[in-house]
């Protein structure tokens, strides 16, 4: 059909891959402390809606060979087996983004599940912290940008050879709206995904040379988990709906059907972009 759902419908090449990270919604990072008062954590529940998993089965729908992965090696099993279960190919392996030997293990699993890897997009976020901006310690600041920041960098630079050999490589980042939009008390996350902004406007220049071709998605409020959003923050829509004109929130599938272009050579002419998928524009 229209979206390429026949296998290498989207994706020209005889070998597509792909490197995912999984996570939920920044808002759900959010939320969580507030209600518990506890440390936040992604969960990639394959029963749940998220954002990750969401991109990973789209492309996979559309022609790709995925590759997922997450902290926690439950996660990356009960994803792997919703979606193999659905035929799609996918494989998953354990990798923290913020460490080094981690990162390598990611790029082997991938180059042996997929033979090369064209598209590379980077979901992972971290947010331990809600709170003072200026109060948020060393460490904390360093684990925030280690994650959010550096890692989407230094993974590409392991994998920059190899999609530099397949020619017309793509790479999405993951920001999100409070890049333009802060929210109190989340400054360092703020702080994080605006530097990602900065991030794929640099890679775009630097790379376009090898015909890699690197844009951010920046999703607004995605209904990873509803109902916490409206215990926590009951008036939240209405409230955006005032300022913007907001008329719901979003669904994780409608930030997947713009990956999956972007990483396709439909997109092949669109870098450098920042790409809100919000139901509203924050720019000019």
């Amino acid at each position: 059909d229209a979206l390429g759902r026949a296998k290498w419908g989207r994706f020209g090449k005889e070998e597509p891959g792909l490197w995912l990270t999984l996570h939920s919604s920044p808002y759900e990072r959010f939320l969580k402390p507030l209600e518990e008062g506890g440390r936040t954590d992604a969960n990639t529940d394959a029963s749940a809606p998220r954002i990750g998993l969401a991109i990973a089965r789209r492309l996979a729908q559309d022609g790709a060979h995925v590759v997922v992965s997450s902290r926690k090696q439950q996660n990356v099993d009960r994803a792997v087996a919703a979606l193999q279960g659905e035929g799609l190919s996918v494989t998953g392996t354990v990798c923290h983004v913020g460490k080094a030997e981690d990162r390598e293990r990611l790029v082997a699993t991938a180059l042996e599940h997929c033979g090369g890897v064209d598209f590379l997009v980077c979901v992972a976020g971290v947010n331990p912290l809600v709170g003072s901006t200026l109060g948020a310690s060393e460490q904390l600041w360093n684990k925030i940008l280690d994650v959010n920041v550096k890692s989407p960098a230094l993974l590409l630079s392991r994998l920059l050879p190899h999609m530099e050999k397949r020619g017309g490589s793509a790479v999405v980042l993951v920001s999100s709206m409070v890049a333009y939009m802060p929210i109190p008390k989340l400054g360092a996350y703020n702080t994080s995904k605006t530097a990602l902004l900065g991030l794929s406007k640099s890679l775009a220049v630097e790379l376009a040379p090898k015909g890699i071709r690197v844009n951010c998605l920046v999703p607004g409020m995605i209904n990873t988990d509803f109902s916490k959003v409206k215990k926590a923050i009951p008036n939240l829509l209405s409230n955006f709906n005032e300022l913007h004109g907001l008329q719901r929130f979003g669904q994780p599938e409608e930030c997947a059907g713009i990956v999956s272009f972007l990483c396709s050579p439909d997109a092949s002419y669109i870098t450098g972009e920042n790409i809100a998928v919000a139901g509203f524009s924050p720019k000019l």
